[in-house]
């Protein structure tokens, strides 16, 4: 199977991080989360977001950005309301990192200005601030699996008092 990495740079808010440790596990996406978090890992919100699913994870930490940075290789697509690209017209590679900043800041300039052509926004309104975080790293998992063709995931399911 392919690899694809969500890497989400100083979550503040838990119950998002637990929706999208909870994609994560369900699509077989590896999650790296990188300090200072808003939160403790151990927190009882974050934990019911994704709580059965927890063991499921193939999950890093990192105690700060540059150390991520410094620890990974691969193609990295920064998912922010700032870019340029539409994250839809993407071919994603093997072994993609789709990155999400801060629920309140976003991904730091400093780090945009120096990735331009991989800075990916998802369409919406120009006169509200954002979609929320897990939501958007649903969209961005689902559209690079969908490119891959869904890869080692079940694509039909079995009602439970009928057959089809």
């Amino acid at each position: 199977m392919k690899n694809l990495n969500i890497v989400l740079l100083q979550p503040q808010i838990p119950q998002n991080t637990g929706n999208i440790a909870r994609t994560c596990a369900v699509t077989g996406a590896k999650l790296h989360l990188v300090k200072p978090f808003g939160f403790e890992i151990t927190d009882k919100n974050l934990k019911r977001a994704g709580l059965d699913y927890w063991d499921k994870l193939d999950i890093s930490y990192y105690n700060s950005t540059e150390e991520f940075f410094s620890v990974n290789t691969g193609n990295f697509y920064y998912f922010t309301t700032k870019g340029k690209n539409v994250y839809s017209e993407i071919n994603y590679p093997d072994n993609a990192f789709i990155i999400f900043g801060r629920e309140d800041k976003g991904i730091d300039e400093d780090i945009l200005y120096k990735n331009e052509e991989y800075c990916v926004r998802i369409p919406m309104r120009n006169n509200l601030r954002s979609l929320n975080l897990s939501n958007s790293a649903a969209i961005a998992v689902y559209e690079v699996l969908r490119q891959w063709e869904f890869p080692d995931l079940a694509k039909e399911g079995n009602l439970t008092k009928y057959s089809w």
